[in-house]
């Protein structure tokens, strides 16, 4: 009597055990993120802070520009909050932000001073009406995040003070 109650109860565990498994997952209602899903994947966004010690205390900043098809350099100096096009190239480059010492604490990027020491300028290549790269140019590590563009590539060379 005893090894029958056992195959019973055995029987009756893989049963439940198959029946939970071939249960379909339940459509979530619309609009409702998945706690695995998009939401938990995403970044959180960076946060740009420019300290009052550095607000409007910088002009420029001057970008060069390597056509890598004829290793031909030019230079062009772009005011920060504009943009400007990149003769025959159908570029544009926007210049946001200038950091002369460029710090990142979590998800806010800010400077820890006005010293130029790790400058950075947070940048924009814009193509054809459409914004390619969205990222920044540090002047002492021209590869990091660098923006790989098929035919130029940039280098922040210098920044100028305002005066």
């Amino acid at each position: 009597m005893g090894s029958v109650f056992r195959l019973f109860v055995v029987v009756a565990m893989v049963m439940a055990a198959v029946a939970g498994c071939s249960k379909k997952e339940e459509a979530k209602p619309e609009g409702m993120a998945s706690p695995h899903g998009e939401a938990a994947t995403k970044k959180k966004e960076s946060v740009v802070v420019v300290p009052e010690s550095v607000k409007g205390k910088w002009k420029a900043v001057k970008i060069a520009v390597t056509d890598k098809a004829v290793n031909k350099e030019a230079v062009y100096t772009v005011n920060i909050g504009s943009q400007l096009a990149i003769p025959g190239s159908g570029l544009t480059i926007a210049v946001d932000t200038f950091l002369p010492q460029f710090t990142m604490d979590g998800t806010t990027l800010t400077s820890q001073s006005n010293e130029p020491k790790n400058p950075a300028a947070q940048i924009r290549i814009i193509e054809g009406g459409k914004e390619v790269f969205k990222g920044w140019l540090f002047s002492l590590y021209p590869t990091t995040h660098s923006f790989s563009h098929p035919k130029y590539g940039f280098t922040l060379v210098d920044f100028i003070p305002a005066s």
